[in-house]
C-alpha cells in the first residue's frame, strides 16, 4: 500500500532500477543507494510501508518519501521521510509528498508521526511544520544531534 497520487506526484515501489536515481539523493553519510534501496524492500515485507519512489505523473524522478520505523531513545516511532533530487528542491514537492504520507499513516492505523531533522536542516524543519508536525525534544541520533517533530494522528482529523 502507497499513498495515492497527489496534484503532481505519484508514488511506487522503490525497486533494483532506480539505483541511478537514489544515488542522486542526498542520504545520510555513509549510506549507499544499493543498501537504502535493500532495507526500503525489507521495510515492504517487514512493515507493510517504507520509502516510496515521488516521481512526477510525467514519470520525472522526484526523490523518495515514505514512512520508517526507528529507534528514539529506546522507543520504536513511525517516521515521516523524505528526500528530493536538488534540481527540484523549494518547489513543494517534499511537503506535498509528505502530507499524502501523513494521510497513509493515518489510514494505517499510526498514532503517532515523527520526523527526525537535524537541527540546521531548515528546509525540512518547515516542511514538518507544514504537514502539521511540532517541535517535540531535541535527542542524540546517528551520530550527532536531532530534532523529533511529531503529532498524534487520529482518523478523523484532516490535515
Amino acid at each position: 500500500m502507497f499513498p495515492p497520487p497527489t496534484t503532481r506526484i505519484r508514488f511506487r515501489e522503490m525497486a533494483e532500477a532506480d539505483l541511478a536515481d537514489i544515488a542522486t539523493l542526498e542520504l545520510f553519510p555513509g549510506a549507499s543507494s544499493e543498501g537504502w534501496i535493500a532495507r526500503t524492500r525489507r521495510n515492504y515485507t517487514q512493515h507493510g510501508f517504507g520509502l516510496w519512489v515521488t516521481e512526477t505523473h510525467a514519470g520525472e524522478f522526484v526523490g523518495d518519501c515514505g514512512l520508517t520505523m526507528q529507534e528514539v531513545e529506546g522507543e520504536w516511532l513511525v517516521e515521516v521521510g523524505w528526500h528530493v533530487r536538488s534540481a527540484l528542491r523549494r518547489r513543494g514537492y517534499a511537503a506535498e509528498a509528505a502530507g499524502a504520507v501523513r494521510e497513509t499513516a493515518r489510514g494505517l492505523g499510526v498514532e503517532h508521526l515523527v520526523a527526525i531533522i537535524r537541527p540546521d536542516n531548515m528546509a525540512s524543519q518547515g516542511v514538518a511544520t507544514k504537514i502539521g508536525l511540532a517541535f517535540e525534544r531535541e535527542v542524540h541520533k546517528l551520530g550527532g544531534p536531532a530534532l523529533i517533530f511529531g503529532a498524534d494522528l487520529h482518523p478523523s482529523e484532516a490535515v
